[in-house]
């Protein structure tokens, strides 16, 4: 069986250091066998590589950039989890919700569309155990102007 582990590697991926919190939170919280991970930003090394808003053509940020920013999202949250579970991400039994905000124009609606980004990870690196619950909003702003942020439940074992 191929580890969560093998996955990022397959995928390329090296999980960065996790984000520190902004305020009065914190990056993660366990409680029995369930880890609840903040809102995560699309960072990258500190940064955010598109900011804006979606349907705001002053921002020209595309469907699939969006996409993009939601995956590096998850990124991010597997790096929280990966410091809940002292790294080793074979302890993650299932992938329960994740829930997308995306800043948006009133008349934009492809909120679900940009949030697969998100979810297509979760599977990718989990199977059948990063499958999920899901809500995807629509949001007026979000910090440091990002265009998406993501939060998350994980069960472990």
């Amino acid at each position: 069986m191929t580890t969560p582990a093998q996955h990022l590697a397959t995928l390329g991926i090296i999980l960065p250091t996790p984000a520190k919190p902004v305020a009065n939170y914190v990056g993660w919280v366990k409680t029995g066998n369930l880890v609840f991970v903040s809102g995560q930003l699309p960072l990258r090394d500190g940064d955010l590589a598109v900011k804006g808003i979606m349907g705001n053509p002053a921002d020209g940020i595309t469907v699939e950039e969006a996409v993009g920013e939601a995956r590096q999202c998850a990124i991010n949250i597997l790096a929280q989890v990966n410091a809940a579970c002292e790294g080793d991400l074979a302890r993650v039994k299932q992938v329960l919700k994740l829930t997308g905000f995306v800043a948006s124009t009133p008349t934009f609606t492809d909120h679900p569309k940009i949030i697969n980004g998100a979810s297509d990870m979760m599977v990718m690196v989990f199977g059948e155990a990063g499958k999920h619950a899901r809500a995807a909003l629509g949001v007026a702003s979000l910090p440091m102007n990002a265009c998406v942020e993501v939060e998350a439940v994980v069960e472990l074992h």
